[in-house]
């Protein structure tokens, strides 16, 4: 019998508490300082072991080399004077295998050159948290990296202050040497290596990290340390693996979430080309997990795949989800006219402001699922060995594989190796790895083989954990010199437990502009849903910022206001919205964001007839950023973006190149996904392919033009707060180029329906 079906939501709480997109209970949180000294690690010198919660034991990332000066796991400097860091998070494309070794390298004063970067073994025992999410791995890591880099420069200084018979304070560093000014002498860090093995751990608290005025490398342009292997063609991800003996392997769901297998043509599968076996999975009932299926085993991919297309199944739907898009859209705009049910702001006397405002301002606002769609597919290797299991996965969430893998096998921990391989894009799909389960699973019913598991594209579409749809009903009132003075929302989205709003579906109560307004109510309806969602880049952000910041620009609009300075207004004095947190919003650095974007744009230039400039400020995941469209709109009503200017405060750069990269590629998935939409018909993902689902193309992508303002606050991350307030921006230039106000995603639809009509 199968387990009974279990939704996803429990298994994303659990993730977003640990990538820091959520508080951890009270009693697990831990200080960013979180270090443990411990001692000597055989001949290879004093490990400093960095430890964030549990009882991890120091270690180096493999067994040193004789000669080695390993002063803890994540680097370790050779005789000859090559200096191996060690990355410890995924790599999804966000460039985190560089900067990570780049902030270790800059406290240990080293020349870049002789740097050589490898990715951490997966162990969060002895690294913390290896997870990639939330945009949280620099803001989690700095603290922590900085203090491995600066503990091993602190030994080896202390290395060259015996040998060259010096007091410690007359020694300086600089492109992996230790130099004594005064006497002009030298000694490379390869040559100190085994002198400064024996060197005493320093105490952490007397640790002397850098200021930003120090930097030689942070700050500057690093190209990625994979890019020379992308682009000849390396095999560098899940995708490229082989390993001796394995087998290729497919695995069929129903394609309504729930589903398990009734029957399926099993013998006639297995006589085809090349097929070594096919098997039915009963699945553990956790859709994060292991979903009922068919899996088949194969000599290649391509055998595998062409066997899955003549794979007949018949489902046993009885318990499957029925979820209907079409329904919902109706049940929403029903809905629309009146409060939720549950109320998450309140403040003052909305009725009666809004009773007395001099203009009201009323909007529906809509927008649909829509799917992650990385460029590689879901894929895992894993080989389970009866007492052991070995998998190799490009995941967001490595050290989530090495519990559920251990739960799910009956085996502990320290019996399950995950290997970390490059992923082909994220986006936060792979923070959940039930390609993962699918594939060890797989192996040990075909008797403890290798299997390589690779979704098809078709796959990926239907059992992705899509960003949800929602809709937010909203009235706003205006006095006589057009300030807003009245605000309501009735955001309306899903639940899949009855209890609270399904990952990335979620609003906060800090929500701007609520926070600023006097007299605001914010209330929420949630409909039921078993389609699985998951955090989509800058989850429920990316959503809510399209809402919010349009029907702002509809409210200053009919203020007859400049748009820049009605923002400004809201905003008002600089301060922090939650005193004493830096990760809440500060008004100031939202004002200084807000103005450079405009400087930088030109607001307030006159466009040619048929072009608008828009403008859309958003604060998530600790950035502040500010951005301006400019479009135009053709007589068919084709948009085309022509300029996009971004400006953020996530405090400082730790390297410009892929910075620069990461707000290019959060603005042309922004764009692109305003014109992406998925039908849900009777439980069923209507899209199957990019024939169906058009991502953008090339030949769409605007000139990004990125300015950061450089804060002297602790770095936070990038990967996505770039991204909400591009599509607001674009909508509310497509409003001053032509007078229509786009309330719905897909924009190509909402102005084709302004058009019939």
């Amino acid at each position: 019998m199968n387990a009974p079906f279990i939704s996803a939501d429990a298994y994303f709480t659990d993730v977003m508490r640990e990538i820091g997109a959520l508080p951890m209970p009270e009693r697990t949180q831990l200080s960013r300082r979180s270090i443990l000294k411990i001692g000597v690690a055989g001949g290879a010198g004093l490990v400093l072991a960095f430890q964030i919660g549990g009882a991890g034991k120091a270690m180096a990332a493999a067994p040193p080399v004789k000669g080695e000066f390993v002063p803890n796991a994540f680097l370790r400097v050779a005789p000859s004077g090559r200096i191996l860091i060690y990355s410890k998070s995924p790599e999804i494309g966000q460039g985190i295998k560089t900067a990570f070794p780049l902030i270790i390298a800059e406290e240990l004063d080293a020349a870049w050159t002789d740097v050589d970067i490898e990715q951490a073994p997966i162990n969060p025992a002895v690294y913390g948290r290896q997870s990639a999410g939330g945009s949280r791995s620099i803001p989690q890591s700095w603290d922590q990296l900085r203090q491995a880099g600066a503990a091993a420069r602190a030994m080896l200084v202390s290395a060259a202050a015996k040998d060259l018979r010096v007091p410690v304070s007359e020694l300086t560093t600089a492109d992996s040497e230790v130099i004594h000014q005064a006497s002009g002498r030298k000694i490379g860090y390869g040559d100190l290596a085994i002198k400064a093995a024996a060197q005493p751990v320093p105490d952490v608290k007397a640790l002397k990290l850098k200021t930003r005025d120090q930097y030689k490398l942070i700050g500057r342009s690093f190209g990625g340390v994979d890019n020379a292997g992308i682009v000849t063609g390396k095999p560098l991800y899940g995708i490229d693996l082989k390993i001796p003996g394995m087998v290729y392997a497919t695995y069929t769901k129903c394609p309504a979430v729930g589903g398990k297998v009734a029957s399926a043509n099993l013998d006639a599968i297995k006589k085809l080309p090349g097929v070594k076996d096919a098997f039915v999975l009963e699945g553990n009932g956790l859709v994060a997990e292991l979903m009922p299926g068919v899996a088949i085993l194969a000599d290649s991919t391509w055998a595998a795949f062409r066997a899955k297309s003549a794979l007949q199944v018949k489902w046993d739907e009885s318990d499957a989800s029925k979820d209907s898009w079409s329904a919902t859209v109706a049940k929403a705009k029903d809905l629309a006219g009146r409060n939720g049910n549950e109320e998450i702001v309140k403040t003052g006397d909305f009725d009666g402001a809004y009773k007395g405002a001099v203009k009201k301002v009323e909007a529906f606002y809509s927008y649909p699922f829509v799917a992650h769609a990385t460029m590689e597919p879901m894929n895992c290797t894993a080989h389970f060995k009866g007492d052991s299991a070995e998998i190799w996965a490009g995941t967001q969430t490595p050290e989530r594989i090495l519990s559920s893998t251990a739960k799910m096998l009956g085996l502990a921990e320290n019996k399950v190796t995950v290997h970390q391989i490059r992923a082909g894009g994220g986006f936060g799909r792979r923070l959940v790895n039930d390609y993962a389960a699918e594939a060890i699973a797989i192996s040990k019913q075909a008797g403890g083989i290798p299997v390589k598991l690779t979704w098809t594209r078709e796959d990926d579409m239907a059992h992705d954990f899509f960003r949800p749809g929602g809709f937010h009903s909203f009235k706003a009132g205006l006095d006589a010199n057009g300030k807003m003075v009245a605000l309501s929302d009735h955001f309306i989205t899903f639940t899949a437990d009855g209890k609270a709003p399904v990952t990335g579906g979620n609003i906060p109560k800090e929500e701007f502009p609520f926070p600023m307004m006097t007299d605001a109510v914010l209330t929420q309806t949630m409909l039921p849903l078993m389609t699985p969602t998951g955090a989509w880049r800058a989850p429920r952000s990316n959503t809510n910022a399209f809402a919010f910041q349009s029907f702002l620009h509809e409210v200053s609009a009919a203020a007859g206001r400049d748009h820049v300075e009605f923002l400004l207004e809201l905003l008002g004095e600089a301060r922090w919205l939650v005193p004493g947190n830096d990760g809440a919003l500060n008004t100031g650095r939202a004002a200084g964001v807000i103005k450079l974007a405009a400087e930088k744009a030109g607001w307030g230039r006159s466009l040619p007839k048929g072009r608008g400039l828009g403008m859309a400020f958003y604060f998530s995941h600790a950035g502040h950023f500010a951005e301006t469209a400019e479009v135009s709109v053709d007589a068919n009503n084709k948009v085309t973006v022509h300029k996009v200017i971004v400006v953020g405060d996530i405090g400082p750069i730790i390297n410009m190149s892929s910075s620069i990269n990461q707000t290019e590629g959060a603005v042309i998935d922004g764009i692109s996904t305003m014109n992406l939409e998925l039908s849900i018909e009777k439980g069923r993902i209507g899209e199957g392919n990019f024939d169906e689902y058009p991502i953008m193309r090339i030949t769409g992508i605007p000139e990004v033009e990125t300015h950061f303002i450089q804060s002297e606050y602790a770095p936070t991350g990038l990967g996505e707060p770039a991204l909400p307030p591009v599509a607001p921006a674009v909508a509310n230039a497509v409003f001053m180029a032509t007078g229509k106000r786009i309330r719905q995603m897909p924009f190509f639809k909402a102005l084709s329906t302004q058009a019939s009509a």
